[in-house]
């Protein structure tokens, strides 16, 4: 017996082990336990209370009209930087929300901070900022997680990211009694986005009740005339509603964009639930915000349609 006593410490380093080992996994999360992801980015990317961040996003909503768009909204490209900084231009795609109804919203963004394969579904229950917090549709992530392959849950790959969590504000001031599906892409290759769109589509079906979210800054520091003119291509691409065409274009070095991958997955997923047209809602940089035009990065604000004469056709 005596060769066995170190045994019960063998076997809690190997459970320690293989939680390492996999760490998309999370023992407890079946059991309902609560898995809170805080902000990372209250009182500094955003305002860190209830009150002032408010304010705040009603002030950027306030100086947006909201174009008068015809048709079904299937999806928005927004930016991801500081509100002081992307704000302003982010206010146009979230400005179409404030008369619509969306149960479910699809968040993809880019990892910043961790390197991995394929992409990450977060299975956390929910997203905490200084408006409350956002409960994530586990049922739906799930079925996302287990509908193709190189899709999983890394749980750190969603620890810092901000691509996402900066959103969220926004879509808590719009929106109500809504979910959200948080997905990072650790690859942004053409078979990536391919692969995500296939899956997204097929979890989704009609998408009725859900908005997909393309989260991406365009061009980084370059100077003013530099950056327009990246990223007049990554528009014009955008606006043609040319997945395939940005994706070579990006590939290139003819535009720029830290979330290229998230917005050719989006509009490969739109198309495939029958959206039909892209419009372009606001485009600017940082040098809009801070006065120096000598190193900017650019955002972009749009909109995936589904025309009416198609809702009417597909009836």
């Amino acid at each position: 017996m005596k060769r066995h006593r170190h045994l019960p410490h063998f076997l809690a380093y190997l459970f320690l082990s293989v939680l390492l080992f996999f760490p998309g996994e999370t023992i407890g999360a079946e059991k309902g336990h609560k898995d809170i992801r805080a902000s990372i980015l209250a009182g500094t990317w955003y305002p860190g209370t209830r009150d002032a961040l408010a304010k705040n996003i009603q002030g950027l909503l306030r100086g947006v009209e909201a174009p008068n768009l015809s048709g079904q909204l299937m999806a928005i490209i927004v930016p991801h930087a500081g509100y002081k900084y992307s704000g302003p231009v982010a206010a146009h795609a979230y400005q179409l929300l404030k008369k619509r109804q969306f149960k479910r919203v699809i968040l993809v963004g880019p990892s910043h901070h961790v390197a991995f394969r394929g992409v990450s579904v977060n299975l956390q229950s929910g997203y905490e900022t200084p408006l409350g917090i956002v409960p994530v549709d586990l049922e739906t992530a799930k079925k996302i997680l287990n509908s193709g392959p190189d899709i999983r849950w890394y749980k750190e790959a969603h620890a810092r990211e901000h691509s996402l969590e900066i959103q969220l504000p926004f879509l808590q001031s719009v929106l109500h009694n809504f979910e959200i599906v948080p997905i990072v892409m650790g690859q942004q290759d053409l078979d990536t986005c391919l692969n995500l769109a296939n899956v997204l589509a097929k979890a989704l079906g009609n998408a009725e009740g859900t908005l997909l979210l393309a989260s991406s800054d365009l061009s980084h520091y370059h100077t003013d005339t530099q950056a327009r003119a990246l990223d007049s291509q990554f528009i014009e691409d955008t606006r043609a509603f040319d997945p395939q065409g940005l994706a070579r274009d990006l590939s290139l070095g003819k535009c720029e964009a830290c979330g290229g991958g998230p917005v050719i997955s989006v509009m490969l997923a739109a198309k495939k639930m029958g959206a039909d047209r892209a419009v372009v809602l606001n485009y600017g940089n940082s040098g809009d915000a801070t006065g120096d035009y000598s190193r900017v990065v650019g955002y972009l604000a749009g909109a995936l349609i589904r025309s009416s004469d198609r809702d009417q056709h597909l009836k």
